[in-house]
Order: structure tokens, then C-alpha cells, then sequence
């Protein structure tokens, strides 16, 4: 059994990404999401660089960020570099390698962190989504965000250095 404090706060943090659309906890009675139903809009169509590490997108890949008629897009352009998500390789036979059905979400989040038009968080939140929309099973998607939450201040920190 979790301790109640701990069932809160994953609570709330399953609310805040989009993982449970309303809780019976009174204490979080005031958060609310509404139902995701965002869109990638377009095929990922990517090739790679000779490292084999990294990948080129061929064309322009856009996300509907919120719910599939937002006007909040995010369009990555052709010729954006990612390597897809930055899982340590002790981790691939539980998450998966760089690519899987989480891909997509992970060329946005990459973007995402190179361009800063978003906080961090926020940029986290919509990789999130990201994984829901492409239905990533819940307990991977959770595993990874809280990756990102965790680990990834040290990216986010240099490209904030790169691009101010």
C-alpha cells in the first residue's frame, strides 16, 4: 500500500499530463482536464545521418497540440536533426531503443528543446500527450516523462545557453 501523500502526488501528476481525466480526491478537486485528442498531422518521414546515431527529417512534421482542430500547432521544418529519445541503452530491453511507437512524440519533444518557444514543463507535457495520442501503454508513457522531468534539465539547460 502507498502512502497516502504518494498517491496524491502521482495522482496529480497522472491529472496534470492528461493521464486521468478528473479525480474523486476533494484536495484536487480543482484540477480538470479535458479528454486529449491531439493529431500529428502528417507522416514522420526521416533518413539517417552517417553516424547512425541521429536522423534528418525529410519533410515538415506538425503536431495538434490540445485537440486535433487546434489552432496551437507545432510544425518541426525539414532538415531538423533528432535523435529521437536519448534512452540510456542499460534501459532499452525495459522501454525500447531510440525509436518505437513513441517516435513522433520524440521528434516534438526534441524540437521543442531546441527552439524553447515553451517552458520546459510544458514541452515535457506535450511529449506526454504526444505518447497518449499515439498510444503508448500508459506505464511507458509515465516512465518517460518522468525521465524527461528528471533528466533532461541538463539538455534543456544547453540549449538554453545555445539559443537564449
Amino acid at each position: 500500500m502507498r502512502k497516502p501523500s504518494v498517491a496524491i502526488a502521482d495522482e496529480l501528476c497522472d491529472l496534470m499530463v492528461g493521464m486521468r481525466l478528473e479525480s474523486d480526491n476533494p484536495r484536487l478537486a480543482h484540477y480538470k482536464r479535458k479528454e486529449i485528442m491531439s493529431s500529428f498531422t502528417d507522416r514522420l518521414e526521416v533518413t539517417p545521418l552517417p553516424s547512425g546515431i541521429r536522423w534528418q527529417l525529410l519533410k515538415e512534421f506538425s503536431y495538434h497540440v490540445g485537440d486535433e482542430d487546434s489552432e496551437e500547432i507545432i510544425t518541426v521544418p525539414k532538415g531538423f536533426v533528432t535523435d529521437f529519445a536519448s534512452i540510456p541503452k542499460l534501459f532499452w530491453s525495459i522501454i525500447g531503443g531510440p525509436w518505437g511507437r513513441y517516435g513522433s512524440a520524440a521528434v516534438i519533444h526534441d524540437y521543442l528543446y531546441v527552439v524553447g518557444c515553451y517552458t520546459r514543463k510544458r514541452s515535457d507535457e506535450i511529449f506526454y500527450e504526444g505518447m497518449t495520442v499515439l498510444k503508448v501503454p500508459w506505464w511507458k508513457r509515465k516512465v518517460m516523462y518522468l525521465a524527461v522531468r528528471i533528466g533532461a534539465r541538463i539538455p534543456w539547460n544547453r540549449y538554453r545557453r545555445k539559443n537564449p
